[in-house]
């Protein structure tokens, strides 16, 4: 469109010019002729003149016009590069955004293990803890009753004081 307006602008100011040169010559043909007889007028160059300057005036106008066009082309075209600028920011901006993101989502899974394993541990503990004292409980209970299988058939059953083995090991 901006060089469509230049062509057309270059016309007419070439235009323009091809008129002050054919007013230059017919002024000075006037002027001649209005020297040399001072009666003799004629009215056709007078109308041609006339004429001339009235063309030059209209093209003055369109070369102004076009000029005001010219400008607020440039002017919106300025405007969209500074749009083009900020949208361009704006891409550069969210790519960043979306690799960091897409980096977190990749260590995700191994951030999440590696949490899990650390809440396991204190969980594995006391399951060892547990499984070791249910071990000695078990060993406890086949030494009793081995001891009661051991004593006579007949006689009450008498077991031994759990108390302080059993809170010995709890603890």
């Amino acid at each position: 469109m901006e060089t469509d307006l230049q062509v057309e602008n270059t016309q007419l100011r070439e235009e323009l010019q091809q008129r002050d040169v054919l007013i230059q010559q017919l002024s000075e043909e006037l002027f001649r002729l209005v020297k040399g007889n001072v009666a003799f007028v004629p009215s056709t160059t007078a109308i041609a003149v006339r004429d001339c300057e009235q063309e030059r005036q209209r093209l003055v106008e369109k070369v102004a016009i076009l000029e005001a066009q010219l400008l607020e082309a440039r002017s919106e075209i300025a405007q969209k590069e500074q749009t083009i600028v900020s949208l361009r920011r704006q891409i550069h901006e969210l790519s960043d955004r979306q690799k960091a993101l897409e980096k977190t989502l990749t260590e995700q899974p191994q951030i999440y293990r590696a949490k899990f394993a650390e809440r396991m541990i204190p969980v594995k503990r006391k399951i060892e803890l547990l499984q070791k004292e249910n071990r000695q409980l078990h060993m406890e209970l086949q030494s009793l009753s081995f001891c009661l299988a051991s004593r006579h058939i007949g006689s009450p059953y008498q077991l031994p004081p759990l108390s302080s083995v059993s809170l010995a090991s709890r603890n």
